[in-house]
């Protein structure tokens, strides 16, 4: 394996600010998801999480304690300080895109030298369930990366300390018929303007350009910037004038049949758009930024 494949990063999860996670679980139910128990972090947010057979998920992350995430905004916890001002700025959407680390400290120093560090690591630790009904320390460091050009979106490089089972079991079986995330999509009028940010965060020095925007293929999902021609001519969305800056507008993911994605949103009023094969769910309450589902190719 060359030095390039190696260093190639894979996508962990989308965080997705939600203004609480009872209306999430109901709207991502309603989509076919199956939502996990709800978990609280040590500095006042909280999470209900989407698990994938392929090794991703989203993360639905709400505010249990405003106090609690105001004191660890105010004592340097960038994780909290993102998701305020982005709650601040925008209420609900994607603000994060996550990708695994084997050694977030080496990554923090890889992108302060890049010029694109958030501000100070992140260790944390929180009980969680298993589905067997055991509980068990997860423990999370995080490094963080952005462009102050983008104020209203990061990325960050989380390493697990401890390893956890990776079969979750019933979790990672979904109504819908999604297998996994095939792209993150993020909106941008001049997308080059944040090529190196997304070639630092994810090893990929590979660019696709092309006249709608830039697309690179991390280790297991794609990453496409697009201009608001190429959201609209790939994916049917149209994009808010919220001014320059990265915005991820979009999650796609991978369904084993069509048809059966396209049945039980019909079955269940929920109100999409065919574009070419792919099916588009606009953002509602509790999901936050557009939901396309596309086939296996």
């Amino acid at each position: 394996m060359s030095d390039h494949q190696e260093s190639l990063r894979a996508l962990d999860h989308v965080v997705l600010p939600v203004m609480a996670l009872d209306e999430a679980r109901a709207r991502l139910a309603s989509l076919g998801f199956t939502v996990a128990a709800d978990a609280r972090h040590p500095f006042g947010t909280e999470n209900a999480c989407v698990f994938f057979s392929d090794d991703t998920y989203l993360e639905p992350l709400a505010v249990a304690s405003r106090e609690e995430c105001e004191a660890a905004a105010r004592a340097g916890n960038v994780f909290v300080a993102r998701d305020q001002a982005f709650r601040f700025r925008r209420g609900e959407g994607a603000s994060a895109i996550v990708v695994k680390s084997l050694d977030a400290t080496a990554d923090h120093a890889r992108f302060g030298a890049a010029g694109f560090s958030a501000g100070d690591m992140l260790y944390f630790e929180r009980p969680m369930k298993l589905p067997d009904g055991t509980e068990t320390t997860a423990g999370f460091r995080l490094a963080f990366a952005s462009d102050l050009r983008a104020p209203d979106f990061f990325l960050f490089a989380c390493q697990r300390v401890n390893a956890l089972p990776a079969n979750r079991g019933g979790l990672e079986r979904h109504d819908n018929g999604v297998l996994g995330i095939a792209a993150v999509v993020l909106s941008e009028e001049n997308p080059s303007d944040f090529q190196y940010l997304l070639e630092t965060v994810f090893g990929q020095r590979e660019i696709e350009a092309h006249s709608f925007g830039i697309g690179l293929q991390s280790a297991n999902v794609r990453i496409e910037a697009l201009t608001s021609a190429g959201l609209s001519g790939y994916y049917g969305i149209a994009s808010s004038p919220r001014g320059r800056g990265l915005d991820a507008v979009a999650v796609v993911f991978r369904v084993g049949d069509i048809g059966v994605t396209e049945r039980l949103l019909a079955d269940r009023g929920i109100a999409f758009a065919r574009h070419g094969a792919r099916l588009v769910v606009p953002p509602a309450a509790g999901q936050g930024v557009s939901f396309v589902f596309e086939g296996i190719a």
